[in-house]
Formats: structure tokens, C-alpha cells, sequence
């Protein structure tokens, strides 16, 4: 008897059951799908266990049957597939296609956002947290679930509370804000959850029956009041920066000179596994932009001249990288001990200044984060604050942060200034003069006064800083594997202090010899190769000769692949970059900065070919004749002993000292 068993499938198009003997090839499968589905394209079907998530798709597994494929009896099926494109029925009917089209993507902008790589793994992820069988209220088999051990949703509020987890990550607060979806309705047809804070008058007027502000403004243009409070959720859950030698680098700078630095973070964006649906931010170098470093501030031009090279260079990078926040010193040694430094952030006083926040709030609003959950395209944004400043110990800690979204709209709107004191922010006034003109609605803050109660509070004139602050987390890896092998090579925009040169970079490469290392199929010396590979693995080096011209901008993208491949020990890492022809001009220079080897005879050898074949033969004569006379002038010059006086007359005592020679 042969036994049949029941695969049950839901799609769109409604819930179905099909009996397969269980050697059935797969094939089958699609038939059964594509017959009650006669729109859908063959080639685009997947399958899932999931309603959302781990969708494969059918053309991938041709060839192998049900049993092979785990499916059991009363197993269910998820089936996605595309619609057929309808046939050009005339021209007529093709272009207004295209323009519907064209409005729809118009209508709905988030369809065409690329989002960053870590957005898209979190979206293809169940997201839940697991939990381990309760060994107190579990009474069900291995291969059975309950309440006390079925997987959590990313947001549960107990979950992080008892992990002592602040804010909601960004993935999570999605999934916390996004419905259900139905059996019935796909998930692109949900509206996005998210819309970016504006507190700007709607100008026109949605209503029309006024004159734009200044000249007039009702309840429908004008922005309502706003309440301060804690964000319940952040862009970036950690700051990881991917080696503890990356910072003192940075440091060295403050060390030798006592002014404050500022600089760029370099690096990318990877699932933070200690926080639900989290995201972390690895720095892999520190780029540091021109600035006028003081002893208690800093001058900085933002944006700086260099910044969309950087941004392209680093984007050329074998795991592509990107500008993901910035890092300031606050570093102030005490007056009793140089050696230890003030404690200046603290609860007591302040975390990030009022100007602080205010620069914070500019850089997010200038670099938000694609979105597919936001109606624009765009929320929020993931650069992150980072400060060296002095611990309670009197070392140096580093500090993470982000402002709020409810400061970014504020700082776009011209809400707020920095105030004297650095904790406290002050709001502006209103301003209805044309050309400067400023709505400021009703802000409030809520506290707890002396007695424990609850009270909402008018921000203006000021209110404190910790209102529009976002903690974010920060720490270094315990097994170090940075992208750039070293940091040796000198730091860009430090006059006087590290000056850049391509004299520099020949010399250093003349001392490694990497004129002389070949490609891996020649041979060669693999300690070498290895040396040198390290060598150029220097994000500032390799920033650097991006403006010598030297190096042309495929030949850098070369050699940015190189510096960053993971296995920087393999013989052939450098095979692709000795072709090009910016190494080999480098190389032709470096060997010209080299010294010169002593030849093991002194005539030339008669194998070896002049060099220089346009310069005239006399020209030569003439060298000859003059290293001749200089030879035979130095043969009759006698060197005192005593006072290192060149005698050239023939006596036995020196014309200065009188001693013999």
C-alpha cells in the first residue's frame, strides 16, 4: 500500500491541499501551485515554513524530491510568486503604463530605497528571542512549545528590563509599530510605519485659505505643542571600535601638543547580537579633517573640502565603509598630578554641551538613514557622538551618543541655541520678519519635583540638555581583527606635528625593498611580501597617496581591495596590484630614492647595455677626465692625524698643528 501524504499550501490566492507520494520530485509541487495560481511566473515561486522570512525559491531545488526536502505530512507551505507582465496590447496602452507607474513609484518613495546591508539581514530575520525549555513549568516533549519557553517578540518589555536594556533598537521598534500581516494582504502593501519629526509651518497652507507664513498661519499649517521626552528607541545600539591602538593613535596628538582633536569615524554597520534586533557601528580608522586645535576647543570647517573623495575611497573598500560618526577629545590634566585628568562629564554637570548637541543634530540631519519603514525614504540617522574625556580615576574613557529625533527637528526648525551654561539649552524667540521668519510652539518637559509627583514644566526659556541625549553603548572586541593592519604611517592635517610627503612614502618603500618583490608565481621572498602588504594596509597612507597623482583612480581602488582582504598573509593578495601601472611609476621612484648598491667590480660589465644612450659620447669623456684629476688631487692629499688638516706639499710635519704626520 502505497502512503500518501498532505502538503498544504497558502498563498494569495487562498489555502489549498495537495496529497504527494513522498518521493515526488518538486516539480510536482510547482505544478500543483502553478495550477491555482495561473497568473504567476514559474520562474519567480518560492516557498517558505514561514509566513515572513527564509523564502527559497523553486527553481533552485529542481531535481529533488518532498522526502529529501524535510517536508512530512501536514506540513505548510508559504508560496510567493510574481504576476506574468501583462502583453503590449498598442503604444497607447505601453505609455500610460509607464506613467502610472512612474506616479506609483512618485507616490510611494520608500518602494525604491536601497537600504544598507544590515537593514536588509534584519528584515529577512525572524527577529524573536529564543528562550531554553523551563525546567519548573515545562511539563511537553523536546519537540513541543509552551508559554513559558515559546520565543519572545524583539520588543518585550521584560525582556529588557531584565537585561537592562534602555531603548529599543531601530528594527525593533519597527516591528513593535508594524501590524500583523494577513494570510490575505502582502507585506508591501502595509503603509510605512515611520515619519520623520517636522516642526516647520506647512507652507503653502494645506487648507489654502490664507496667505503663507509669516503673512498668515492656522491650526492646519502650524505645528502643535511639544513635550520633551526620553526616546524610546535608537538608531545605533553599540559603538565598537576595532582595535584599543586606533585610539591612542588619535591621541598621540593631544599627548604632544595639548590642543583638542576632532576626526571622522571610519567604518561599517553589523547585527549587534546583545540587543534584540540590534545594530553596532565597527570603527576601523580615524580620519582627521583640517581644524585649529585649542586648549579648550577646537576650530572645524563642516563639510570639509576632502570629504566626498573620503567618502568614495572609503566605499571602495573590500567590506565597502562609510563615515559613521565622530570623535572630539575634552581632555584637561588636574593641577595637583599632570599625569591624571579632570572629571568634567559627570551627572552633576553635563554629558554633551548645548553647542555639542546642537553640532550633533546638524550631522544627523545631514546623514539620514534609508528607510523603507518611513514615508520619505529617510528616518533618522545612525552617526554616532563619541568624546575622550576624564574618568572619575582621572584616566580616559571614551563616551558614546546620538540626539534624539525630537532635537534633529528642533535644529532644522531653528528652534533652539546654545546657552552660557553647557547643560542647559536655551528657545528661541519668534521671529515673523520676512526672510527670518520663526515659529516656536509651546515646548514642555516633564520631571519629578522634591515630592515624587509627576510635573510638566514650560521649556522656555531653557530647559536641560539630558532631555534630547540617546545612550549608546561602546566598548572594543576581545580578539582585535582590524580591517587596517597598521597605523604607523603619519596622520593627515597635522602641520609641524606628522607632515605627509611623497619623498616620505618613497623612502619607506625603498627600505622594504618593494621594488624588488615580484608577482607570487615568480617566487620571491614571502617575508617580504608579507611586510610590504602590511605596509600599505594604513588607511592614512593609502588616503594620502589618493592626492600625490601618482596613482591613478582604478589603481587606488586596487589597492584600497588589497590593504582590506581579509587574508592579508596569502602570497597572491598583492599579484593584482604589482600590474597596475601606478605601482610600477611608484615603484620606478622608490627605486630611484634607494641607495645605491657597491658594484662587485669597477668596470662595467660588457653585457650590460648604457642606459643612457642620447647623452653624446664626449659628454662622457669629460666626466672621465674630471674623476681622473679628482683621483690623482686626492691620492697626494695627507690627512693630519691630530688636527684632520689636508696637507698636499710633500713635508713629513702638518702646516697647522707642526705635528709629524
Amino acid at each position: 500500500m502505497v502512503f500518501l501524504q498532505l502538503i498544504r499550501i497558502r498563498s494569495k490566492d487562498g489555502n489549498f491541499r495537495f496529497e504527494f507520494q513522498p518521493t515526488a520530485d518538486i516539480s510536482e509541487l510547482l505544478s500543483k501551485v502553478l495550477e491555482t495560481s495561473p497568473d504567476a511566473d514559474p520562474s519567480t515561486v518560492t516557498i517558505s515554513n514561514q509566513p515572513r522570512g527564509n523564502e527559497v525559491p523553486v527553481s533552485t531545488l529542481e531535481g529533488r524530491n518532498l522526502q529529501a526536502l524535510g517536508l512530512k505530512h501536514g506540513d505548510l507551505l508559504f508560496v510567493g510568486y510574481q504576476t506574468k507582465a501583462a502583453p503590449e496590447a498598442s503604444t497607447t496602452s505601453t505609455s500610460a503604463a509607464v506613467d502610472s507607474g512612474s506616479q506609483d513609484t512618485s507616490k510611494r518613495p520608500w518602494d525604491a530605497v536601497e537600504e544598507d546591508p544590515v537593514d536588509r539581514y534584519w528584515r529577512s530575520q525572524e527577529g524573536k528571542i529564543p528562550r531554553g525549555r523551563d525546567s519548573r513549568f515545562c511539563k511537553h516533549g523536546a519537540n513541543a512549545m509552551c508559554d513559558y519557553c515559546m520565543p519572545l517578540e524583539p520588543y518585550d518589555a521584560a525582556y529588557h528590563t531584565e537585561h537592562n536594556i534602555k531603548h529599543l533598537s531601530y528594527h525593533a521598534y519597527i516591528r513593535k509599530l508594524t501590524p500583523k500581516a494577513s494570510s490575505s494582504a502582502s507585506v508591501t502593501s502595509l503603509l510605512p510605519p515611520l515619519n520623520p519629526l517636522s516642526y516647520k509651518v506647512k507652507t503653502p497652507c494645506p487648507t489654502g485659505g490664507h496667505p503663507p507664513w509669516p503673512a498668515g498661519i492656522c491650526t492646519a499649517c502650524q505645528p502643535s505643542a511639544i513635550t520633551l521626552q526620553s526616546q524610546p528607541f535608537r538608531m545605533i545600539d553599540h559603538l565598537e571600535i576595532a582595535s584599543p591602538e586606533i585610539v591612542d593613535r588619535f591621541l598621540e596628538a593631544w599627548r604632544r601638543t595639548g590642543v583638542q582633536r576632532f576626526g571622522w569615524l571610519i567604518g561599517h554597520y553589523e547585527p549587534y547580537p546583545d540587543v534584540p534586533m540590534g545594530i553596532k557601528a565597527v570603527v576601523e580608522a580615524i580620519h582627521e579633517p583640517p581644524q585649529e586645535g585649542e586648549v579648550d576647543g577646537l576650530t572645524l570647517g563642516v563639510p570639509w573640502e576632502d570629504e566626498p573623495r573620503i567618502r568614495a575611497l572609503a566605499a571602495q573598500s573590500s567590506t565597502p565603509l562609510q563615515i559613521v560618526g565622530y570623535i572630539f577629545t575634552d581632555l584637561e590634566p588636574t593641577e595637583e598630578d599632570r599625569s591624571k585628568l579632570k572629571y568634567k562629564r559627570h551627572p552633576q554637570s553635563f554629558f554633551l554641551s548645548s553647542l555639542e548637541v546642537i553640532f550633533a543634530a546638524t550631522v544627523q540631519n545631514a546623514n539620514p538613514t534609508p528607510s523603507r519603514s518611513s514615508f520619505t525614504g529617510k528616518f533618522g540617522s545612525r552617526m554616532v557622538t563619541a568624546v575622550l574625556t576624564g574618568t572619575e580615576e582621572g584616566g580616559i574613557d571614551v563616551s558614546a551618543y546620538q540626539v534624539s529625533e525630537q532635537a534633529c527637528a528642533m535644529v532644522d526648525a531653528d528652534m533652539i541655541e546654545a546657552s552660557v551654561d553647557p547643560g542647559i539649552m536655551r528657545v528661541k524667540e519668534e521671529d515673523r520678519e520676512e526672510g527670518s521668519a520663526r515659529y516656536v510652539p509651546d515646548v514642555f518637559f516633564r520631571y519629578k519635583n522634591e515630592y515624587g509627583l509627576d510635573v510638566q514644566k514650560n521649556a522656555k526659556p531653557c530647559f536641560p540638555v539630558e532631555y534630547l541625549l540617546v545612550n549608546v553603548t561602546h566598548g572594543f572586541p576581545q580578539n582585535p581583527s582590524p580591517l587596517f593592519r597598521s597605523i604607523k604611517y603619519k596622520i593627515e592635517n597635522r602641520p609641524g606635528l606628522e607632515d605627509q610627503s611623497t619623498e616620505d612614502v618613497l623612502r619607506q618603500l625603498a627600505q622594504l625593498e618593494a621594488y624588488d618583490i615580484p608577482e607570487s608565481s615568480q617566487g620571491g621572498d614571502l617575508q617580504k611580501r608579507q611586510v610590504l602588504a602590511r605596509f600599505i594596509s594604513d588607511w592614512h597612507l593609502i588616503a594620502f597617496l589618493g592626492t600625490t597623482g601618482l596613482i591613478s583612480e582604478n589603481d587606488l581602488r586596487i589597492l584600497m581591495r588589497a590593504a582590506t582582504v581579509p587574508n592579508i598573509e596569502s602570497p597572491t593578495v598583492l599579484d593584482e596590484l604589482l600590474r597596475t601601472e601606478g605601482w610600477l611609476t611608484l615603484m620606478t621612484f622608490a627605486q630611484e630614492v634607494a641607495p645605491k648598491r657597491p658594484s662587485s667590480s669597477g668596470l662595467p660589465s660588457s653585457s650590460h647595455a648604457p642606459m643612457d644612450t642620447d647623452i653624446p659620447p664626449e659628454v662622457f669623456d669629460q666626466i672621465a677626465r674630471e674623476e681622473a684629476a679628482q683621483g690623482s688631487r686626492s691620492a697626494n692629499v695627507r690627512v693630519c692625524p691630530h688636527c684632520t688638516f689636508e696637507n698636499t706639499h710633500g713635508g713629513s710635519d702638518c702646516e697647522v698643528c707642526g705635528l709629524p704626520l
